[in-house]
């Protein structure tokens, strides 16, 4: 049996599986039923491997064991293994979510506290800094120095770029500005970015960056998050992002901000022009 590398891709994305998993897998639903040792042969996973893949799978629901001499396995609608993974997905995240909860006010969670501002009288300012690979890992850790802002968030975007900032970000930029946290996105204004100009309108200064093309936010003047690459030209996964707790430098880039904000159109105007 073929399958495309592709779309095997997909299916470990989509399924949280590994490579053997979903080789097995498809070819359990390309027969329907089927021993270990014709899956492992069609699939080109070790048999030495298979039946453990094949536990693996029947854990999650993907399949089901028929008794039997030779014992075969069985192929799940694959409709109904969606259900399965959605409710197999929730209630893991639940139980990670109670355990972390969990944590809050406990002796280990004071220790690891203690051991990180210990730690960081021994920092150098050099040391201040990483790289971030993954759109989403980047907008995590944004998420997390957003959380810190006191006095101000300047937030530099593309069109389709504000539309996932937005998504991903919002509720944090919201209670910012509750806390009078001076809130404000730069981004091109098109008919793309129109819907989340519109939404953070409600909660931020925008303002239509025009050709500038560039993505970075700047918290309090003195923690930068920038991104590497254009996003129109690498996919998330590749993403990379640099975060630098420099007051120096942070400053400096927020003085040329403030500099090409004056002169921006504002987001209301920009709409009225769609």
């Amino acid at each position: 049996m073929i399958v495309k590398e592709d779309f095997l891709n997909k299916l470990r994305q989509y399924f949280n599986l590994n490579l053997y998993e979903v080789k097995i897998w498809t070819a359990l639903l390309s027969r329907g039923v089927s021993t270990a040792g014709e899956l492992s042969e069609i699939s080109d996973v070790p048999r030495s491997r298979a039946y453990d893949v094949l536990e693996s799978l029947e854990k999650k629901g993907f399949i089901v064991m028929k008794l039997g001499k030779p014992i075969n396995y069985v192929a799940v609608e694959p409709a109904e293994v969606v259900e399965r993974a959605k409710k197999l997905a929730k209630n893991e995240a639940e139980d990670c979510v109670k355990k972390l909860e969990s944590l809050k006010g406990t002796e280990l969670l004071n220790e690891l506290t203690t051991l990180h501002k210990t730690g960081i009288e021994f920092i150098e300012p050099a040391d201040l800094s990483g790289a971030i690979r993954g759109r989403h890992n980047i907008y995590m850790h944004l998420d997390s120095v957003l959380k810190n802002a006191k006095n101000s968030v300047s937030l530099v975007t593309t069109a389709k770029g504000l539309g996932r900032k937005l998504e991903a970000l919002k509720p944090t930029l919201e209670s910012l500005s509750k806390k009078g946290v001076k809130v404000r996105v730069a981004a091109p204004v098109t008919k793309e970015s129109a819907g989340a100009v519109k939404s953070l309108l409600n909660f931020a200064d925008v303002r239509n960056s025009g050709k500038l093309d560039a993505r970075f936010c700047i918290v309090d003047g003195k923690e930068l998050v920038f991104m590497l690459m254009n996003d129109n030209d690498v996919h998330q996964s590749y993403d990379i992002g640099v975060w630098i707790n420099t007051p120096f430098f942070s400053s400096a880039l927020n003085n040329m901000f403030e500099l090409a904000w004056k002169d921006m159109e504002s987001g209301e105007k920009a709409l009225k022009k769609l």
